[in-house]
């Protein structure tokens, strides 16, 4: 039996939003994902992978399965209504537009070639990675800035663990048109990374791969559950934060008496969230979905304190506001607390 077709603009009905995900038909080929896919696959032919082609399907988020060659993506990429549903929701999207999904594309295809290959069971490449098996820590501490690591993803994403340092490693050296060498040239273990990823992938063209297991893990035509349960899991619980940040907002806005037309300062918090959310976690590596918490948390706080500010201050008050929001995030990634 046919999956039903979700027409445009119907995501957001009851009937869909209940439905298990499988029953959406949503698929790679005849969305905009289709040509990108293509595009990808075509870099890979011009790089002259000849033995090696992954096999990529919808999922709940970008991922390779370990010892496999399938390269999952965002099932929410694959419609535009179900793509903002998604940042109404999450807060922000991996993926966002042609050249973003590329990216994530060779990083993902990083994962690949070390899990095709069994690179990581090379001593030179423990050498310069990492070992596989440290732990994989989703709250990781990245040093901004690093001059061991190369920069793709945001969020300083090479220093999560070894594997995707090799992934990030990879997908900097095979992004059309980058001059790597001139730009890692004065970060010589960075550099040492990428040199030794060239040799590598100039080896293995023409070799078998080890592994050709192309198994889906949560492929979208077997998720039963719906997207309202998919979002009611996603994302986080309403923000508990135990901060007094009250002065620090007072300060910002502080109170000079009524102002004419005043402006709230709750309303101007959440109107710069989404632009926050990807570029705290660009800059400094706080995850969006935390950024999010603290911005709800900052927000109901300027409500209940009735705090405001006139137009002509709004200017001042958004980088204030901004730089309060990434100070406190740079805290968090570095001690795991916001105030101390």
């Amino acid at each position: 039996m046919t999956a039903p077709q979700a027409s445009p603009t119907t995501f957001r009905e009851s009937t869909l939003w209940s439905m298990p995900i499988r029953d959406l038909g949503l698929t790679i080929e005849g969305t905009r994902l289709e040509p990108v896919v293509n595009e990808f696959r075509k870099e890979l032919d011009a790089i002259g992978f000849r033995r090696l082609a992954p096999r990529f399907y919808l999922s709940t988020e970008w991922g390779v399965p370990f010892e496999t060659v399938a390269i999952a993506i965002p099932f929410y990429l694959a419609h535009e209504e179900l793509e903002e549903m998604h940042a109404e929701r999450a807060g922000h999207v991996e993926g966002q537009d042609r050249e973003e999904i590329l990216r994530y594309l060779r990083h993902e295809m990083g994962h690949v070639v070390n899990y095709a290959y069994l690179l990581y069971d090379q001593p030179e490449w423990e050498q310069l990675f990492g070992s596989m098996s440290e732990p994989y820590e989703d709250d990781y501490r990245p040093i901004p800035f690093s001059r061991k690591h190369v920069r793709h993803l945001p969020g300083w994403y090479a220093q999560k663990h070894p594997d995707e340092d090799w992934a990030e490693t990879f997908a900097v050296f095979i992004t059309p048109g980058l001059d790597w060498r001139s730009e890692y040239a004065a970060r010589p273990v960075a550099l040492a990374k990428l040199e030794y990823c060239e040799r590598t992938i100039a080896s293995l063209l023409d070799v078998e791969p080890i592994v050709v297991d192309d198994e889906l893990d949560e492929d979208v035509g077997e998720i039963e559950y719906s997207l309202a349960k998919f979002y009611r899991d996603l994302l986080p619980k309403k923000s508990r934060l135990s901060l007094n940040l009250d002065m620090m907002l007072k300060s910002i806005f502080p109170d000079r008496g009524t102002p004419i037309q005043p402006r709230a300062a709750s309303q101007l918090l959440r109107r710069l969230e989404p632009e926050l959310l990807d570029n705290v976690f660009r800059w400094t590596g706080h995850f969006p979905d935390r950024t999010r918490v603290l911005i709800d948390h900052l927000a109901s706080r300027a409500q209940s304190l009735d705090l405001s500010y006139h137009e002509s201050e709004e200017a001042a008050v958004t980088v204030a506001v901004t730089t309060l929001v990434t100070s406190l995030a740079m805290n968090y990634v570095h001690s795991g607390w916001y105030l101390r």
